[in-house]
């Protein structure tokens, strides 16, 4: 059985999922998946890179869509599934 404070809507997964909003891996570092957090890293640095240079705009649109699935990523996670 999973510890309460590891299960789907437990207040670290809250936590993680607060955290990866605003800097995408953040979360899922603190969860201590290592892997998972360079990889949504990575990827806010490159879609941001990728709208940035196709709208010219300091409004990171591509890093914000990447927060959010991260963050939902972080949110839903359970560990040993």
């Amino acid at each position: 059985m999973n510890h309460p404070a590891t299960t789907q809507g437990s207040s670290g997964n809250v936590i993680a999922a607060i955290c990866s909003f605003f800097i995408p891996g953040l979360g899922q570092l603190v969860q201590g998946r290592v892997m998972s957090a360079v990889i949504w890293f990575l990827a806010a640095c490159a879609a941001g890179a990728v709208t940035w240079l196709l709208t010219l705009s300091l409004f990171p649109f591509g890093w914000f869509v990447v927060s959010v699935f991260s963050c939902i990523s972080a949110a839903r996670y359970r560990p040993g599934i």
